[in-house]
């Protein structure tokens, strides 16, 4: 294993596919045939994959939706047949992987008690949440009690793209999503619709009630950091009511944290550095969406320190996720 100049890397949005629910959306989810192969495998080409490009560890993730593709009364044992599977791959290899839970937000209660059961008994480190559930973002008050739970546990809810609402890919994609088809995804409809679901956390008052409640959005903050002074500035004279009167940018760079899955940019990455601080990002590749090499030989010529460098490719991660 060839490490970034010595230092452990850890990964923290490397996503898999569970074989249930799979068959649940019958294959429709994860892409490629190839893609979904590499999601499938939780053995020898992933560490193959991983030793290559120098990656210690993943912290492992289910590709959207998920458990979120559960609904009914079956919902939260199907989601702990997920977890639980997730746990025997990490119990197997606890040297080379971790994980988050995937939780059936459609069960919002059932989904809080899956995350505390994870965490408590699986040695989970938080959960992640993909997109909108029945047309619904994550900032709806009847999700609250999963961000709760988060908080009671001291674990990050890490909120990761899915595809738009269909009214949205209609109205605004329509057009170039058939000769264009990742406009809907990568290419920008999962950063609209991620940096949107963080932009309402912030607005719904989640933090208010939920002081130290944390938050992970990957691809450097879905754009968010680039435009914090724009939206806080827009924002300030409405954002006196809250019971510690802070602004947007206080609210965002105190809970939320950002990775760098899927986008290897130095300006990209320095901008998040100078608006946010380099305590508050870590290192992720979204595999097998993208390919681990070209984020490991980024991290080597990234134009920062030593110390921060470390910070993001393990110090961090460490520190956020009990690691």
């Amino acid at each position: 294993m060839s490490s970034i100049s010595g230092s452990q890397v850890i990964a923290i949005e490397e996503h898999y596919l569970d074989a249930e629910v799979d068959e649940k959306l019958n294959g429709r989810v994860g892409g490629s045939a190839e893609t979904r192969a590499r999601l499938a495998d939780l053995g020898e080409l992933r560490l193959k994959e991983m030793d290559a490009a120098g990656i210690d560890i993943q912290v492992l993730s289910h590709c959207p939706p998920g458990a979120q593709a559960f609904d009914g009364d079956t919902a939260a044992a199907q989601a702990q047949g997920v977890n639980d599977r997730l746990y025997e791959v990490v119990r197997s290899k606890p040297d080379r992987f971790a994980a988050f839970a995937s939780l059936p937000t459609r069960d919002p209660k059932g989904a809080a008690d899956e995350l505390e059961r994870c965490v408590d008994k699986l040695g989970f480190k938080g959960a992640m949440l993909h997109g909108l559930t029945d047309g619904l973002f994550v900032d709806d008050k009847r999700f609250w009690p999963i961000f709760e739970r988060a908080e009671a546990l001291d674990v990050p809810i890490y909120v990761h793209p899915n595809r738009p609402h269909p009214a949205v890919i209609e109205a605004y994609y329509g057009d170039y999503a058939e000769k264009f088809p990742t406009i809907l995804s990568s290419a920008w409809g999962f950063t609209v619709e991620t940096a949107t679901a963080g932009l309402r956390l912030v607005l719904s008052g989640i933090f208010d009630k939920h002081k130290n409640l944390k938050i992970i959005l990957g691809h450097l903050g879905e754009s968010l950091p680039f435009s914090l002074w724009r939206i806080n500035h827009s924002l300030s004279k409405y954002m006196e009511g809250g019971d510690r009167a802070m602004s947007f940018r206080d609210i965002f760079c105190e809970h939320f944290y950002i990775t760098t899955s899927g986008n290897f940019s130095n300006p990209a990455l320095l901008c998040c550095v100078m608006e946010m601080g380099v305590d508050r990002i870590l290192f992720s590749i979204d595999w097998p969406y993208v390919e681990n090499a070209p984020g490991t030989e980024w991290m080597e010529g990234v134009p920062l320190g030593a110390e921060d460098r470390e910070k993001i490719l393990n110090g961090n991660a460490k520190r956020l996720l009990r690691m």
